[in-house]
Order: structure tokens, then sequence, then C-alpha cells
């Protein structure tokens, strides 16, 4: 193996930026935030890593060596301050998938990365060690035109998606699985030199209590954090069952009751729970979880949600924890091999990168991957959109359901229905 790159990260507090997502790239944007704290990435990224088997496990160890060999010199020591890199996954590594989508897992280190947590804000520069310039500018760009995205049915038609949930009942029935989540698509396009940012700010301003992320092209506002690493602690956010938000407040206290007290729905997330505890056992210490979910409100749903939480039994990385969490049941099923295998058979599509871990890592191995939900992938998987884009940039968006033996096909249409709201909203 060759040695790594020496890197070089220095970190200062610096002046305030009212609107931090004005200084991403309005093409390819690389933004991580919630609750108006987070960071963009700034300029070519110094570092573009790829893996497509068993690519956690090799993202980390390739990291574990950068990180290593890096110099780091950071006066703010905040999450994500000093050396970072933001990753996207694939949801699915199996040779049949990646031969559908061409889909790979990738971490990129760009050259600046601002930040602001709790008031503060940062920069960081990262260099090669032999280099003589301190990277880009940081400035405003200003946004591009309103512009909005036609979309339509993809490969997965209403039609078709209710006769792959009631296959799966069935196969359920029969014994073959507990639970399996199936997806569907909707394809469309958006216009050529498109400022993805405007798209980044309406998820940003409509759901400010989700991870708002854009990694390659892959956009959206997750709900669901699938692992937070900080100081040898690790936190996780378990979201399974789901009801669309009444039409006013008594008819919405009235289904956030329904869905907590469905056994559907309870099913359902404790498979989802389960796969959790499950994965981390051998990684922590203790890890504790309550007995019964709380209904966790957003701006369009109710979800069923579980906090987890644990020590760390040895010095695990966050993307370690990432490749024994993904797929957790939430986004698969339970068992998880039978689940992706009538996962690639129902779905007439690979899921890309949509319902992979999604987030960042620093030097010490610490940071907070989220499941790439309520999303659309812009451009190939294979490679972001540019602005010398000719043609419209294609785009899919992704939306899924949870299905256990009392499943009824439509119901969880339905469910993709409003689960596709955030992004088909902020399209539009």
């Amino acid at each position: 193996m060759p040695a790594p790159p020496r890197l070089v990260a220095v970190t200062r507090e610096t002046i305030a930026h009212e609107d931090l997502l004005a200084l991403a790239d309005p093409h390819t944007p690389l933004v991580w935030s919630r609750r108006g704290d987070g960071f963009v990435g700034i300029g070519r990224p110094l570092i573009a890593l790829e893996a497509s088997a068993d690519a956690a496990t090799r993202l980390a160890s390739t990291w574990r060596a950068i990180a290593d060999a890096a110099s780091v010199d950071d006066e703010v020591h905040a999450p994500g301050t000093g050396l970072l890199a933001f990753g996207s996954l694939a949801f699915d590594e199996h040779a049949e998938a990646r031969s559908r989508s061409g889909a790979t897992s990738r971490l990129v280190v760009p050259p600046v990365v601002v930040g602001r947590t709790g008031g503060k804000t940062w920069i960081t520069r990262i260099t090669r060690e032999e280099a003589s310039d301190q990277g880009e500018d940081v400035a405003p760009i200003p946004y591009g035109p309103y512009w909005s995205a036609t979309l339509g049915p993809g490969a997965q038609s209403p039609d078709d998606y209710t006769r792959a949930v009631a296959e799966a009942v069935a196969r359920i029935g029969d014994g073959e699985l507990e639970k399996v989540v199936l997806a569907r698509d909707l394809v469309g396009s958006v216009p050529a030199g498109a400022d993805l940012r405007r798209l980044v700010r309406a998820l940003q301003s409509g759901y400010p209590d989700t991870w708002t992320f854009a990694v390659g092209g892959l956009i959206g506002a997750s709900p669901e954090t699938l692992v937070t690493v900080h100081d040898g602690t690790l936190t996780a956010r378990v979201l399974a069952g789901t009801a669309a938000r009444g039409a006013d407040a008594d008819r919405d206290a009235a289904a956030a009751v329904a869905l907590a007290t469905s056994q559907k729905d309870l099913d359902e997330h404790r498979f989802a729970v389960q796969s959790v505890l499950g994965a981390l056992a051998g990684h922590t210490r203790a890890v504790t979880a309550a007995e019964t979910p709380f209904t966790l409100k957003l701006p369009n749903v109710w979800h069923l949600a579980t906090d987890v939480e644990g020590d760390l039994g040895h010095e695990a990385s966050a993307l370690d924890l990432v490749a024994v969490l993904h797929p957790t049941a939430a986004v698969a099923g339970t068992p998880t091999a039978s689940a992706l295998a009538t996962i690639r058979e129902l779905e007439p599509f690979d899921r890309g990168r949509y319902a992979g871990p999604v987030g960042w890592i620093d030097g010490d191995g610490d940071g907070e991957w989220a499941i790439a939900l309520r999303c659309a992938q812009f451009g190939a998987e294979s490679s972001s959109p540019t602005a010398e884009d000719r043609d419209d940039i294609p785009v899919t968006a992704f939306a899924g359901a949870g299905i256990v033996a009392s499943s009824d096909p439509e119901a969880e249409l339905l469910e993709t229905r409003v689960k596709f709201r955030p992004i088909v909203d902020a399209l539009a």
C-alpha cells in the first residue's frame, strides 16, 4: 500500500457568515447542517476516496492512515473542526446492485471547510504538506435563479409498488423473512446549470430538525441518525413506523396516538431497534435504549423513535460503527440477508446511495452519520452535476416503507407519498 498523503489542517475562528450555504459551490454543493449549525466544504477535493465492496471498513482503514499521517492545528475544538472528510456510501454493495447503478461509496476532503457551532464560526484550511498556497478563497456566491424540476413515475410505478408489497407480505406469511423495506422512485430533470443550493436551502428551512446534506449530487433532509461518535460515546436515533400528520390539532393528536398504539408499526419499530442493538453489542461496554418508543413530530409525518446511547468498548471510529450498523432493519429488513435479496428482486432499480450512510468523519475518528432518506440524486451516480452540463440534469428521488405481516399495500403506497413530500415540495 502506498504511503498516505500528508495533510496539514489548520482551524481558526473567523468572522460570522450569516449564510454558510452561500459559500458553497452552486452546482456541486458539499453541505452538512442541522438547526442552523453545520458546515460547508469549498473547492475541488484534495482527496477523493472510493470503494465498492466492504466499503465502510475499507474507507475506515484508509482514513485512519491518512489521519495518523496528518498534522492538525485546531484552536476551536468543536465537532467538525480539524481534519474532516464528507462521505456518502452505497446502500447495497452486492455486485448485482452495483452493475445496475454504478454507485460507489466515497469520502472527499475539501481544501476549505467553514462551519458554525453554538454561535461560533470557524474555518479550516487543509493542504498537502508540500503545498505552498493556502487554498481556496472564501466569499459568498450569489444565488442563481429559482428553478423547478419535472418529476414523474420511475421504474416502480404505483401499481407495480402495491403488487410488490403484496408479494412481500405473502413471503413474510410463508416465513421467508419478518420485515422488508420496499422503495419506489420518481425520475425527472432540472434545468442545466441549476443552482442546487436553492434545494438545500428549501430543505433547511422546511425541515430544520433533520440532517440536511449534499454530497456528490445526493441532496436531502434525513430525520434518522445512524450513529454519532464523540469522545468515546455513541448515540443513534432509530426511526421506524410512520403516520401522516393530521389536518387539524385534534386529528393530529389522534394520528400520533394511533401510531403509538399500532401493533403493525410497533412490530416494525421493534425489528429496527433490535438490529441496531445487536450490531453494537460487540463494540460497546454498555448500550441503552428505552423499552418504549416515543412519537417524533416532523412537519409532514409522525415517526416512532427510539434513542440509543452507549460507551465505546475500544477505539472504534464512526466509520467502523457505520460498517457494523448498515443496513439496519429500518431501511432493509429482518433477517438482513433475506431482506436484501427480496429488495433486489422486487425493486426494479438499484437504490444507489439512497438509504445508505451519509455524513462526516474527523481526524480523531469522531463523526455524524445519518441515513440518506427524503433525498434525490442529481446527475449520474458516478459523477455529480456541473455547470458545464449542456443538457438538463437527471434527478431520481426515492421513498420507501417497512413491510411486515400485517401491511396493507394501499396504505404502504400512501406512506411513500407522504415520505416523498419533503423532496418533491422542495423541487417544485
